[in-house]
């Protein structure tokens, strides 16, 4: 990501000061900066990206390029729908990541006040004075004894403007514009996060719901089957042994329930939460059971260099390296002179003989320092440097966060298809095996009625098919969320925020009433386009 130095035009808006009145203002501003910029220029480093993801080989796979905007659609169930509109408004996570947004924001604004004048004051006073009898000019005024009593006033102002000679404050300026769109990186990350675990809390729900199916089933045909074998025991073809087993199965699987119960209401209430509200059932969302959510047959996946632009952890991981690679400057801009204007103009008179207080408003009352200096900390080299070597050493250290978080991405993608296309394999077995138990488990109950075979058999082939039912619903709903890690893993979702502000307008509402946030609260200024470069160029101070 290749840093813009000069050129860009500001996109805020200012609407306190006429046009004419800011290009004068911005005169000396320009002239401030009419020096380089120590500290090196952010060059992206070389990435290892694989040509293509291990699995597109397979016909349930595209290497086509397309946008995740709302992969979630792709499972067609307008609950889920639903439930990720609802987070997506009203997740508390989401809206404090959004919040932090703002923070750097108003971060970016201090670095940008660094160009004008640093140090402002309007000064002004009136003061009582009395020499002390034995001070000094006591001695040498009124025979050497007595003292001086007056009152003196003043008023006036003085400033001092430290020229960006070396590009300190605009390496400042970049650093905290990276810092911002790191941040807005931040929370395109936290949606996508918040959209996968919705989904997958979702699928977990609905198989837990399936599971509670199947067990109830089985429940039913248990109970049968004891109510048969308690009928034979009666009329004495079978043993009190073959009854006492068959409650035992019976019982063993009514046992599976509470567990069941217990996964589906934890689904419930993480589901509550990630919508940013108390756990409830969801009725309103939900309405009723439903089944697990079926992935589509074939799915896109690009390849792997989509996610350099794609996956906002990583875009993160960069612009927090293009922040440091600008303090690196920030450092080295302190082994050079500073060069200051200090201007300090007051107006000052006193009672003393014929003056007046009120002679401070003559011109010639006034009290003029102005001119150039210069501070040069050349006995501090040994700490600079050392600082200079720290802030070089981060920016290593986030260099190789950056290209480990694209080696990283790159094995998510490939863990999430690997697990979602053997979990499609391993379905596709357990299906077979559930049609198979099922007419083994007819042929069991039928051959005992007819006294063919023992219990054992029966018992056998009803704790097969419970297991591979139970086992079906599971894997299904592994399918389903491989695929969201699949999604997840390419950075899907977070491009619905386009367009959309980021902070709700109650929020910002109330942050209005207690600070005075200017301008900075219209979505313009922080809601920036993913594909923005950092800036350095002086622009005007927020008020």
């Amino acid at each position: 990501m290749a840093t813009q130095e000069v050129g860009s035009s500001t996109e805020l808006p200012y609407r306190a000061a006429h046009p004419r009145c800011r290009l004068l203002f911005l005169v000396p501003v320009l002239l401030a900066f009419a020096g380089c910029m120590v500290g090196p220029n952010y060059q992206r480093p070389k990435v290892s990206v694989s040509p293509s993801f291990g699995e597109t080989g397979d016909p349930r796979l595209s290497a086509e390029s397309t946008n995740y905007r709302d992969w979630w659609k792709a499972f067609n169930d307008p609950a889920l729908d639903r439930l990720i509109a609802r987070a997506y408004r009203d997740n508390l996570t989401l809206q404090q990541a959004g919040v932090r947004v703002l923070q750097a924001r108003a971060q970016l604004g201090i670095a940008v006040g660094e160009i004008f004048p640093q140090s402002q004051q309007a000064v002004g006073s009136v003061q009582y004075n009395r020499t002390s009898d034995r001070a000094p000019n006591a001695a040498l005024f009124k025979g050497g004894s007595g003292s001086i009593e007056y009152w003196q006033s003043s008023i006036g102002a003085q400033a001092s403007w430290e020229l960006d000679f070396w590009g300190r404050i605009r390496r400042g300026i970049q650093s905290a514009d990276a810092s911002l769109l790191a941040t807005l990186a931040d929370y395109d990350n936290t949606l996508v996060t918040l959209t996968a675990d919705v989904a997958n809390t979702y699928i977990a729900l609905r198989t837990a719901e399936e599971r509670i199916r199947i067990a109830q089933e089985n429940i039913d045909i248990q109970q049968q089957t004891l109510q048969i074998v308690e009928a034979r025991f009666k009329y004495g073809t079978v043993t009190q042994l073959d009854v006492e087993q068959a409650r035992t199965v019976l019982l063993n699987t009514q046992a599976t329930l509470p567990t069941l119960e217990t996964q589906r209401r934890q689904a419930r209430d993480a589901l509550s939460v990630l919508l940013g509200m108390p756990p409830n059932d969801l009725g309103d969302l939900l309405h009723r059971p439903s089944a697990i959510p079926v992935s589509p047959p074939q799915i896109i996946v690009g390849i792997p260099a989509d996610l350099l632009r794609r996956r906002p952890d990583i875009r993160s991981a960069e612009l927090q390296a293009v922040a440091q690679s600008a303090q690196i400057g920030v450092a080295k801009a302190d082994l050079l002179p500073a060069f200051s204007l200090i201007g300090n103009l007051v107006l000052l008179s006193t009672d003393l003989g014929t003056f007046r207080l009120s002679d401070m408003f003559r011109w010639g009352s006034r009290q003029v320092q102005i001119g150039p200096s210069v501070q040069w900390n050349i006995l501090n080299y040994g700490q600079i440097t050392n600082n200079v070597r720290v802030q070089d050493a981060n920016f290593q250290q986030l260099l190789l966060a950056y290209q480990r978080a694209v080696l990283s991405a790159q094995q998510d993608v490939e863990d999430n298809l690997v697990s979602f296309l053997r979990a499609q394999d391993r379905a596709d077995f357990l299906a077979k095996s559930v049609t198979s138990s099922r007419t083994a488990v007819s042929l069991a109950v039928l051959r005992y009625r007819e006294g063919i075979t023992d219990f054992t058999t029966v018992l056998t082939a009803q704790q097969a098919l419970l297991s591979q039912q139970d086992n079906l619903a599971t894997t299904l709903g592994n399918i389903s969320t491989s695929l969201v890690g699949v999604y997840r893993a390419l950075g899907g979702g977070w491009e619905i925020r386009e367009g959309d502000d980021i902070v709700p307008a109650e929020i910002k509402a109330e942050m209005r009433r207690r600070t005075n946030w200017g301008d900075l609260l219209a979505p313009t200024t922080y809601n920036l386009p993913a594909s923005r470069e950092p800036r350095s160029t002086p622009r005007f101070p927020d008020w």
